[in-house]
């Protein structure tokens, strides 16, 4: 379980910059050591909430079940679209995002958001691919295009 077969890339970046406001994408960010990403509504202290991470690969999966086909990364109020590694996996181990090391701390689970955003049942459509928490153990930089690697026990 603590063997992954390949290492993962961001895709897209987004941070939100107050409770209800529209998530604005990014080509790059700072995240800080203990709190959140700049210019994102956890930036000061967010602790086990630090950065959100949602699977690239579920995507497809959360537009088809929730009958949106123009589905965007930002209609899932997430930091980070990671492909090619299972985010969820990561829970409880240290990872590397580009020059940032992230520590897995909780499965993201939607909210009550996803109903006014991808329509009726938007939340059970996203149930079990919400995604990752994590919490900014190293601060940097982040970059679209960062190599995503487990660090190990």
């Amino acid at each position: 379980m603590s063997r992954f077969p390949s290492s993962g890339r961001v895709e897209w970046i987004g941070v939100r910059p107050s409770r209800g406001a529209a998530v604005v994408e990014v080509e790059r960010t700072v995240a800080r050591t203990g709190g959140g990403l700049e210019g994102d509504r956890y930036s000061g202290g967010s602790g086990k909430r630090g950065v959100t991470l949602v699977q690239a690969e579920h995507l497809p999966a959360i537009a088809a079940l929730a009958g949106v086909p123009d589905l965007v990364p930002a209609m899932l109020r997430r930091n980070l679209v990671v492909s090619g590694i299972p985010v969820i996996a990561l829970k409880g181990w240290r990872f590397r995002v580009g020059e940032v090391v992230l520590e897995g701390t909780a499965p993201c689970d939607p909210c009550s958001q996803m109903e006014a955003t991808l329509g009726a049942g938007g939340y059970n459509a996203m149930r079990g691919m919400g995604g990752l928490c994590a919490r900014i153990v190293e601060g940097g930089e982040l970059r679209v295009g960062d190599r995503v690697e487990w660090l190990g026990a």
